[in-house]
């Protein structure tokens, strides 16, 4: 299950475990107009956990989830 709320300065999508035991934190991530930020609850330390992706990184992400093991790099084609 997830939500999707629109902020000020950012979209907010909220990932909740819904599968089998044992479930995970809530995942958060915060898309602004310059990087997107992933939060997870840690509940070992009781603290937020926070990694900050760049533009270009979340491009990344999104075209490795549908490649093979490898290493590449991606390049804007100019029509």
């Amino acid at each position: 299950m997830f939500s999707i709320e629109h902020e000020f300065d950012s979209t907010v999508v909220t990932l909740v475990d819904e599968g089998p035991a044992p479930l995970q934190e809530d995942v958060i991530i915060n898309a602004f107009e310059e990087c997107v930020t992933i939060e997870q609850y840690d509940p070992r330390t009781d603290r937020m956990q926070k990694v900050t992706l760049s533009a270009e990184q979340l491009r990344d992400l999104g075209a490795a989830l549908d490649l093979p093991e490898g290493v590449y790099s991606l390049r804007v084609s100019k029509t």
